[in-house]
């Protein structure tokens, strides 16, 4: 499409009385092109359909048009829910701005810094969305050396580091949850975790530690069980012995919501009814979440609109109009479904 693309500048050029060169760099997104004339060659250009051709407009701009996410691929027996609907919502929102969404994937045995490494050193990608972040977080630490662009959906504890976030309040959440079970007259809890560091799970523990606290109630006991997220056979142990125990919980509340459905599957193999014998709460709202029988109780994290809006603010930091890090904590949507009851004899 050589000789076209470039009689197609041409002809936009004389149509907008301005340089090819202007043109050129107007498509290609340049911030000394005024953002009035930059919308005006976008016109222009949709008018004529003209479609810039990728290779040259990178040459030009140094821009490769893409947004990088690293995929971690763990354990293809474990549905990974989250990340489906995480994906969905990032491409979502940077179609609007006419970039692509590269995944990059992280294969078992190998690390997400790695792979990062090579994206960004590789020249791959514009920009990249971390998620999950960890206590200590290499990939943080490696962008903010790097001076890369990039948000992330999640937060450091030590909350010195100056980057962009958005993430959901699970401290809150925890908490409500506690107070929906505790007021329904459950006093013995568990908590059913993973082991790996990630802040939002000490986020999580943390807020349900403090609504405990909060009730000073010597009579309510918390117990906390965890497993890897992707050992499957480790969280099914985890589960039976919580569910087997003499002194089984009332109320089991889930780091997220493929455990909590995990705890309801164990609960049914076991005879157990959910929620006269035990009542189950988990955290996400995946889609499987409302096809549970009974449906899962949970809290909506908006994971699909909280990805779009972290292109937005990707975007905004790579175009330079974002000049200090932008920060969002929304609060997580109780949804109340059939998971949970009053305490067994209450």
């Amino acid at each position: 499409m050589g000789n076209d693309g470039a009689l197609t500048l041409k002809k936009l050029a004389e149509e907008l009385g301005i340089s090819v060169a202007t043109v050129s760099r107007a498509l290609a997104g340049h911030e000394q092109i005024a953002k009035k004339t930059r919308a005006k060659v976008a016109e222009a250009a949709q008018k004529l359909g003209y479609v810039p051709n990728a290779a040259a407009r990178q040459l030009v701009s140094g821009r490769s048009g893409f947004v990088s996410f690293i995929l971690p691929i763990r354990d293809t027996q474990l549905v990974d829910s989250y990340l489906g609907e995480f994906i969905t919502g990032l491409g979502e929102g940077l179609v609007d701005h006419g970039v692509d969404l590269l995944l990059a994937t992280a294969q078992q045995g190998q690390s997400e810094l790695s792979v990062l490494k090579h994206v960004v050193e590789s020249g791959r990608a514009d920009g990249v969305v971390v998620p999950r972040l960890e206590i200590a977080d290499q990939r943080v630490a490696y962008l903010l050396e790097r001076r890369f662009p990039f948000v992330t959906h999640g937060r450091l504890l030590d909350g010195q580091a100056d980057y962009s976030w958005l993430d959901a309040d699970g401290e809150l959440a925890f908490g409500e949850a506690f107070e929906l079970l505790y007021r329904l007259g459950h006093r013995h809890f568990a908590l059913l975790t993973v082991s790996e560091l990630l802040t939002f799970r000490f986020r999580r523990e943390r807020g349900l530690a403090q609504a405990v606290a909060r009730r000073g109630d010597p009579d309510v006991r918390l117990d906390i069980v965890s497993a890897p997220r992707f050992d499957r056979q480790a969280r099914s142990r985890a589960i039976g012995g919580m569910l087997n125990a003499e002194a089984r919980p009332t109320a089991i509340i889930a780091l997220f919501d493929e455990l909590a459905i995990s705890v309801m599957e164990e609960a049914e193999g076991l005879g157990l009814t959910v929620p006269t014998d035990l009542s189950v709460v988990g955290y996400d709202n995946i889609v499987a979440a409302d096809y549970t029988r009974p449906g899962l109780t949970t809290f909506d994290a908006q994971v699909r609109s909280s990805a779009a809006k972290i292109a937005h603010m990707l975007m905004r930091q790579m175009s330079g109009e974002a000049r200090a890090a932008q920060t969002d904590l929304i609060q997580p949507e109780l949804k109340l479904r059939g998971s949970h009851g009053p305490a067994p004899g209450a």
